[in-house]
């Protein structure tokens, strides 16, 4: 993860009282071009004036809007598409007798993602004309002229079979993959799925061997189908980890009651390491230091679908427990929690639907390093993207601006001072660069990394799990565990 470090910009020096969307009386203020902070603090905003919180008596006013005092979710309010519990009866035996449509574990995932919010303000998988929108614009256009980013293309695929099944209906059931009848699809739309377009212009390349495209689109039908969603029950996966799944509805409530004045949001799908804490414990540094009095970390891993050698959800959650525990995090400034998406591996593409869906959670500052959501060209020995362009783009996205950037440093290995420190390009030598390829390396052939990288009981969650690994390949039952 690079930064190139600049100073603070004249448009990034006005004040924070400006740049989030509140409830308060404050008079309006045009927002110009989106602020990026790099924390080069020869200049700072301006914090004279406290920042304006939403009163509880204008939250109650305002009760059809939920939001933390800090931003607004995209569209104004947060969709909520579970269907309410008194009603889910008469839902239930309407599905029932309508056409049904099977949908694998990753439309369940987009299912999930889209019925919290985390869209907002979509309302269902893309009918035709929002799909081009994502496709070609990364953003959708509201009734009012608003723009929201939307980079992704959110789609259900069908064959066609089911376009034949479908017939002349207006809605149709959807079926998860364990038979259950899991939503309803209202007033659909059925169009052609254009695979290679869909490909080429979210990954800016066909060449195969692309992770999501292998799993989801290649295998897909030829057709689209596009509604708004009636979810009939909150979706749960009895994985043990539900409790780690807040809603953004739930996180904004929790940053409210933590009395958050930043919230401060970063994605990972790896293990935590002593160099990413580094960089959120120097965010919060930073933050308190502009002036903040209690920035809250969200951190928030993948929970969707990823790769298949990139370590599994439920080893990384028990990882990321024993940072806490080990006291790398610190517990009362930190809130660890499951983003539901499926990850794409796309790039500056994806990175702006990272961003957009933290917003919808209520952060208002977003941490973006090296290459975020990239990965390697499937076929040649090269980054499939520049690795600068993610942080580059999401400072420039349509329907971002409200949102504060923080890009931040490379993180390294230090071998003078046996910790994970700021690379420093005057005494490059001393630095040593850990991928996440190389940590999953030393943790699969238990090779120690050196002392410093990753804090004790997180390293050992990777090496059993690794050891279990070999365990079931060498066809041996893994040894019983003592409490």
């Amino acid at each position: 993860m690079s930064l190139t470090l600049f100073k603070i910009t004249a448009q990034a020096s006005i004040s924070l009282t400006k740049t989030h969307k509140t409830r308060s009386t404050t008079p309006k203020t045009r927002i110009p071009t989106r602020p990026i902070y790099h924390f080069n603090t020869l200049s700072r905003p301006n914090l004279s004036s406290p920042l304006p919180l939403m009163s509880s008596s204008a939250s109650k006013a305002r009760n059809s809007v939920t939001k933390s005092s800090l931003i607004e979710p995209d569209g104004g309010s947060l969709v909520d598409l579970v269907v309410p519990e008194r009603d889910r009866p008469a839902k239930k035996a309407e599905a029932a007798g309508l056409p049904k449509v099977r949908i694998g574990a990753v439309d369940v995932e987009w299912v999930h993602v889209v019925c919290e919010g985390w869209a907002s303000p979509l309302k269902g998988f893309m009918r035709e004309e929002e799909y081009l929108q994502s496709l070609h614009f990364n953003c959708l256009r509201l009734e009012d002229g608003r723009v929201v980013n939307m980079s992704l293309p959110i789609v259900l695929a069908i064959h066609d079979a089911d376009k034949e099944a479908i017939g002349d209906s207006k809605d149709v059931g959807l079926v998860g993959p364990k038979g259950n009848t899991i939503a309803i699809l209202r007033r659909i739309q059925i169009y052609k799925h254009n695979k290679e377009e869909r490909i080429a212009r979210t990954w800016g390349t066909t060449a195969p061997g692309l992770p999501y495209v292998e799993e989801v689109i290649s295998s897909a039908g030829n057709w689209l189908i596009g509604g708004d969603l009636e979810v009939l029950e909150p979706i749960k996966y009895n994985d043990g980890l539900d409790h780690y799944r807040l809603s953004p509805r739930e996180l904004r409530k929790e940053f409210d009651r933590r009395e958050a004045d930043a919230v401060f949001a970063f994605q990972l799908r790896n293990p935590v390491h002593n160099g990413h804490a580094l960089l959120m414990n120097d965010t919060r540094r930073r933050l308190l230091e502009m002036g903040y009095k209690n920035p809250i970390l969200l951190l928030h891993p993948l929970g969707g679908f990823t790769k298949a050698d990139d370590v599994p959800l439920a080893v990384r959650m028990e990882q990321h427990s024993k940072v806490l525990e080990d006291g790398v995090l610190d517990p009362e400034t930190t809130i660890v929690s499951i983003f539901p998406s499926p990850m794409h591996y796309a790039g500056p593409t994806e990175v702006q639907w990272h961003a957009k869906a933290r917003i919808n959670a209520g952060a208002n500052f977003y941490i973006v390093g090296r290459d975020p959501a990239g990965m390697s060209h499937p076929t040649e020995k090269r980054d499939l993207y520049d690795p600068d362009h993610g942080k580059k783009v999401l400072s420039m996205a349509p329907g971002l601006e409200k949102l504060n950037i923080l890009p931040f440093r490379v993180a390294a290995y230090d071998t003078l001072q046996k910790k994970m420190a700021f690379f420093e390009p005057s005494r490059a030598q001393d630095f040593l660069f850990i991928s996440g390829t190389k940590m999953r390396t030393y943790a699969r052939t238990g090779e120690s990394p050196p002392s410093g990288f990753m804090c004790p009981g997180g390293w050992k969650v990777l090496v059993n799990y690794y050891e279990s690994l070999q365990t079931e390949e060498n066809g041996q039952l893994p040894a019983a565990i003592s409490a």
